[in-house]
């Protein structure tokens, strides 16, 4: 995530004509629509949001930093969920037109958005209840989820050969959008027209009773191509699926992984039930959001109290045997 993000950075420079520039590096079309209105005030309030969240992330899994630098830690980790949530709010305001903005990247998008979120607001919940259990477990289901972006676009990659070379696949795009797309390309050089290419590749565009906005054409998928509508249409109808099955695997993978690491959940279980104890909270250990409380599980108790426990069975037991004996 922190080297993702780093390479990211430059589309900070949202709008600039520098090729580093987000609207230069976007998907070819989406520039069309995130150049202005409430799709501008989203992209840039995602990126703005999103990419510095992303440079904060490692911290909050270094030890040390943890352990000698705790303030660090926690205005770092207040800082994280501020701007992810930030973040969430730009996405809801240019998924429709995201990547073609089809049903199955707004119902994938949402879910993702449902995801992070609910998970940064429990890890929230059980902190403030002193439940580091529960706040680990919770804030590394957040980041996986949020690496899905990472894993969905080697996917979406992946995808966007297999579906050329198993093809035809089409989707569509207005004239309006396709004039944008070669107007672009041919701006970058200095002895091409961009109404020739037009013309010839789409004849429907130029007609006097088309209207270019509303007008859809169909534009096959392709990539790599020669012609840019082409590679926006192949990443276009890759998006959705492949954040679909990326969420999947992020979702399998961070319950894996807490399932190898019960040690570590345990001992943290044994923290919180200590300082829940040094706060006089109400049924330490199960302060926070556990699932004694919410479901069926056996009642936790301490290690100590547990070890307590056996020690006075022990001595009952040989107390009755030295009875029997007399």
């Amino acid at each position: 995530m922190f080297g993702f993000s780093l390479a990211r950075l430059q589309y900070l420079n949202v709008s600039g004509t520098a090729k580093s520039s987000f609207a230069n590096g976007a998907s070819p079309g989406e520039w069309y629509w995130y150049r202005t209105g409430i799709y501008r005030i989203g992209i840039t309030l995602h990126l703005a949001t999103i990419l510095p969240a992303g440079l904060l992330m490692i911290w909050q899994f270094i030890p040390v930093i943890r352990h000698k630098f705790l303030l660090f830690h926690r205005l770092n980790g207040y800082a994280i969920i501020l701007l992810t949530l930030l973040s969430n709010i730009g996405v809801l305001m240019i998924v429709r037109r995201s990547f073609g903005g089809t049903i199955e990247t707004q119902t994938a998008t949402g879910v993702l958005v449902i995801l992070t979120t609910t998970s940064l607001c429990l890890a929230y919940y059980n902190i403030k209840r002193l439940q580091i259990d529960q706040h680990r477990a919770w804030m590394l289901r957040a980041m996986f989820y949020l690496g899905t972006i990472i894993t969905l676009r080697l996917i979406m990659l992946l995808s966007a050969l297999i579906i050329t070379r198993t093809g035809p696949y089409y989707t569509t795009r207005t004239c309006a959008e396709i004039s944008f797309m070669h107007r672009d390309d041919s701006s970058s050089s200095s002895s091409s027209s961009t109404a020739p290419n037009l013309t010839a590749l789409y004849p429907q565009c130029t007609s006097p009773n088309t209207t270019s906005s509303e007008t859809h054409i169909p534009i096959p998928a392709s990539f790599p191509s020669p012609n840019v509508e082409e590679i926006g249409a192949s990443l276009g109808l890759s998006f959705g699926m492949a954040m679909w099955l990326a969420t999947l695997i992020h979702l399998i993978g961070v319950e894996v992984y807490l399932g190898l690491t019960p040690r570590e959940g345990n001992r943290l279980r044994q923290v919180s039930y200590e300082r829940q104890m040094e706060r006089g909270m109400k049924d330490p250990g199960n302060a926070g959001l556990t699932s004694w409380r919410v479901g069926d599980a056996e009642r936790w108790e301490p290690a100590m109290a547990a070890v307590g426990e056996v020690k006075v069975e022990e001595k009952a037991k040989g107390k009755g045997m030295s009875n029997g004996g007399r």
